[in-house]
């Protein structure tokens, strides 16, 4: 398991654990970051990361991405 900002652009990986406080992850949740979904990185850049999840675009933080386990 690791943080998602450490996987490789275009790798689909699958969501094992979202850490960090109930609000954080509750946001997270409403974008879509949920355990055992699928999620690839489309780009990275200026600190932020751009994601495929459930046929959508989302770009997150970088620390955000941190605190979701792949």
């Amino acid at each position: 398991m690791m943080p998602l900002n450490l996987a490789d652009t275009g790798e689909e990986m699958i969501i094992q654990k979202i850490n960090g406080s109930p609000d954080v992850r509750k946001h997270l949740e409403t974008l879509g970051f949920v355990s055992g979904c699928p999620v690839r990185i489309v780009n990275t850049f200026g600190g932020n990361i751009i994601v495929n999840i459930k046929d959508t675009r989302v770009a997150i933080s970088k620390e955000m991405a941190q605190k979701i386990m792949v």
